[in-house]
């Protein structure tokens, strides 16, 4: 279906007219071969015309009808039944079979271009919908070219739902907006006997500079996120110092003990040497540190 936005209509697939189908046409060469025989060989004209006549009527009234098709017949103009699937029959020219409608789901690709959304943003729109005929009488009879009908309804649908929608929304609420565009379309077409089974918007088109603005906006918002965990990082991290700090201040030599881990594993690491000045050795008392290991040594021997 070739489709060019709103301007070019799609190439309708129509199910109209009476089709020619194997059955007819032998039914139609066996009595025409009759014919001929009647005319050359035994020189009947009579026979001849009338076997014709025949020939032309069983070919007119006999119709097949696939698995999936159903066929309107009309009787002087009124509808008389739904024929199919399979071999039918028809009244020669008292009866006839117009439509003939396809009960297949089927596809149709519509969109909507520069449709403002409801924070004034034009956008385009590409979707597809998934539906069928699910009442072939009314699709023959309470509205004409249901095809056309089908596919206009969908898109002045889709129109609507752009206007009412802000652009944030249609970018992050596809499966929302594709669930209330099925039930608005099926809501429409439902009285002409059509059924809707899906809904699917394919693309969301923005302007280019829209484009570039929204991009610088998500990569502020990454860069934002981003200070906000390492702030929260810093304030946990101030709060584990201040409880050690807290313990340090209560246990002197441990927080000695711990200084002199410091320095071991910064000389350990670079395998360097590190000169210390004389009052941070003062402060890191190592004569009373070793004295106290000293003592908790001879404490647990004596234990």
């Amino acid at each position: 279906m070739a489709n060019n936005g709103d301007r070019q209509e799609p190439d309708w697939i129509k199910y109209r007219g009476d089709r020619l189908n194997a059955p007819a046409i032998l039914v139609f060469i066996l009595l025409a071969a009759l014919s001929s025989y009647a005319y050359i060989i035994m020189q009947q004209i009579w026979l001849t015309v009338f076997l014709g006549i025949i020939a032309v009527l069983a070919a007119w009234s006999l119709k097949v009808a696939r698995e999936w098709d159903r066929v309107v017949v009309l009787r002087l103009g009124k509808f008389q039944r739904m024929a199919g699937p399979g071999l039918f029959f028809i009244i020669p020219i008292i009866d006839e079979a117009p439509i003939w409608i396809d009960l297949r789901v089927r596809t149709t690709f519509f969109a909507a271009e520069k449709t403002l959304t409801k924070d004034n943003v034009p956008v385009n729109v590409d979707a597809v919908m998934f539906w069928l005929v699910d009442d072939p009488m009314k699709a023959a009879l309470e509205v004409e070219e249901y095809q056309k009908a089908v596919f206009w309804a969908a898109q002045t649908t889709l129109r609507d739902m752009i206007g009412k929608t802000e652009l944030y929304a249609m970018l992050a609420g596809r499966e929302h907006i594709d669930e209330e565009l099925k039930v608005m379309i099926d809501a429409r077409t439902d009285s002409w006997g059509v059924s809707v089974r899906s809904v699917e918007i394919r693309d969301v088109m923005i302007p280019d500079e829209l484009q570039d603005a929204m991009s610088r906006e998500a990569q502020a918002e990454r860069e934002r996120r981003a200070r906000v965990i390492l702030g929260t990082a810093e304030l946990e991290i101030a709060d584990k110092f201040a409880q050690a700090a807290t313990r340090y201040h209560n246990n002197p030599e441990a927080f000695s003990l711990r200084a002199m881990n410091i320095l071991y594993e910064g000389i350990k690491e670079k395998s360097s040497l590190v000169i210390v000045p004389s009052n941070m050795v003062h402060s890191l008392n190592p004569g009373s540190i070793l004295g106290y290991v000293s003592k908790m040594e001879d404490k647990k021997s004596g234990d």
